[in-house]
């Protein structure tokens, strides 16, 4: 795993947010994706679920070769949410590329 980490060159570092550090450890503790899942609902209201699972399916889809407007129509979300998610996922810290691997990695196991 450190040789992965180390293969993605974040463009960009994480910007010093207080708290985000010992949020990165709440999530590293938990065990399993029901364990996650209950996290996420306790610690984020209904509508952030739902911004946070949109970003997600809007990856998913950009790693897909959706056009862009079809991914607004089919998440739903907006073009101007599709067009920063796809220049994050290009030009960010290499977070969802970490994710995507780790994901299609699991999924081919």
């Amino acid at each position: 795993m450190i040789e992965m980490a180390a293969a993605i060159r974040p463009e960009h570092p994480v910007e010093p947010i207080p708290g985000l550090g010992a949020l990165s450890d709440a999530f590293q503790s938990l065990g399993s994706r029901d364990e996650v899942a209950r996290f996420l609902r306790d610690l984020c209201t209904l509508q952030e679920l739902e911004a946070l699972s949109h970003r997600w399916q809007t990856v998913l889809l950009l790693e897909q070769g959706v056009p862009y407007v079809e991914i607004a129509q089919r998440v739903p979300t907006s073009t101007a949410t599709v067009t920063r998610v796809a220049q994050w996922l290009r030009h960010g810290t290499g977070g969802y590329k970490l994710a995507l691997d780790r994901a299609e990695r699991r999924n081919s196991e």
